[in-house]
């Protein structure tokens, strides 16, 4: 039996098993924030110690182990990283959700369950390749690595950039193999940046019948962001292997994310996200505060963002801005023609789905870490179903695709 047999052939015997693994997973709360995943990764370790693979806690902050481990093929070769997060998303309000959204229920071919597609299918899809190919490391040359990290949700401080920075010889590998969710008829080799930014407004305040004496610090505020949407329109050069990539992914995108996806992929788009004002109704406010998200194309920097926001602020004398930059990112990008790229587009054609195309992502991922080092990264997932929201789901088929997908690319990176 092949090594490409022997992977299908365990998945086939295994398929109730990982639904079982999946569901269990889902079902330990590891919302961020509050982002204690510590019984989340313990799951993890413990059923990948029961596997006999490598496997250890590392930490740099208590409650957000990371659940690591690395291993060598039987000759040399290229080394190859496993991506996934053990966080998700919190709840929300109770009332949308038709079930538990713990419950990890599995009905109508389905898992449901908060964090399931983000990104608890995709880190179960590199938790089960990490566990075959260990099986099949005499037919490997290389090292392959697993990095299940804590702190993906709030930018990956203390999960996947501290890894890659104190341990760079065991996690910054050649390529990097991520199963975020993504749409399974994508291969997203780069992502749109982010720029996170705080304004204050202050003004005397006063009376509501006494708008003479003061400014209206909420009007100023709405002023600001109509301003802001101006970046909307900001012009931009781009590499050109990439513009084409994205251009031509553009059906793929919509079909997959909706109608209009492709549309706001290659331009800034502008979202404010929490505003803040006001004591009562027959007060003219004195203050508001406003968060407010940018996410950048690939070949914008913040730098050319932050030069046109500071000539916009500077209109509006009573605002002052701060920059979030612990949860910014430029925008990454690599190589779309990568061996890595060929290799999921043939597996996924194999397996008898639709070729995947080369993507960039509108949201923003770990794979950002690696890209900004040079490391090519690359994500292939299930469709999004409800992330972010109420009723979060994914199709037990889908889930078992991914799992083919990711440990047969990665025996055949590996050169199995």
């Amino acid at each position: 039996m092949t090594p490409r047999e022997q992977i299908l052939a365990w998945i086939e015997r295994d398929r109730d098993e990982l639904v079982r693994f999946l569901s269990a997973f889902v079902a330990i709360p590891s919302p961020n924030p509050p982002g204690d995943t510590r019984k989340a990764a313990s799951f993890l370790a413990d059923r990948l110690r029961s596997e006999g693979v490598p496997i250890e806690i590392r930490s740099a902050k208590d409650h957000l182990p990371n659940v690591v481990g690395i291993f060598e093929g039987a000759s040399l070769g290229r080394h190859l990283v496993l991506n996934g997060h053990i966080d998700v998303f919190p709840v929300g309000p109770a009332e949308p959700w038709s079930r538990d959204p713990w419950s990890g229920a599995v009905e109508g071919g389905k898992v449901h369950g908060r964090g399931v597609v983000d990104m608890k299918c995709g880190t179960s899809a590199s938790v089960w390749t990490y566990i075959y190919l260990h099986r099949l490391r005499e037919h490997l040359a290389g090292r392959l690595a697993l990095t299940c990290v804590s702190d993906e949700e709030t930018g990956g401080t203390w999960g996947t950039k501290w890894l890659i920075e104190s341990y760079p010889d065991e996690f910054r590998g050649d390529c990097v193999l991520n199963g975020e969710p993504s749409v399974p008829n994508m291969i997203r080799f780069g992502e749109k940046g982010t720029l996170r930014l705080v304004f204050e407004i202050d003004t005397p305040g006063a009376h509501a019948a006494y708008t003479h004496q003061s400014a209206n610090a909420i009007r100023i505020a709405a002023d600001l962001i109509g301003d802001l949407y101006g970046l909307e329109c900001m012009r931009f050069e781009q590499d050109e292997a990439v513009r084409r990539a994205i251009e031509a992914s553009g059906p793929a995108i919509d079909r997959g994310l909706g109608a209009g996806a492709s549309g706001i992929l290659n331009r800034i788009t502008v979202s404010p996200g929490v505003i803040g004002g006001g004591l009562k109704i027959n007060m003219l406010p004195g203050h508001c505060r406003i968060e407010v998200d940018i996410r950048l194309p690939v070949g914008l920097k913040h730098a050319a963002v932050m030069a046109q926001v500071e000539t916009i602020v500077a209109g509006h004398p009573a605002a002052r801005m701060t920059p979030v930059w612990t949860h910014s990112s430029e925008p990454s990008v690599c190589d779309p023609e990568h061996e890595m790229v060929g290799i999921l587009k043939r597996t996924v054609r194999e397996l008898g789905r639709e070729e995947p195309v080369p993507a960039v992502s509108l949201g923003a991922t770990d794979a950002k870490h690696w890209r900004h080092r040079g490391v090519p990264a690359y994500i292939y997932g299930c469709t999004p179903n409800n992330m972010a929201k109420a009723d979060e789901w994914v199709d037990i088929e889908e889930y078992l695709h991914v799992v083919r997908t990711h440990a047969l690319a990665t025996a055949a990176y590996l050169g199995a």
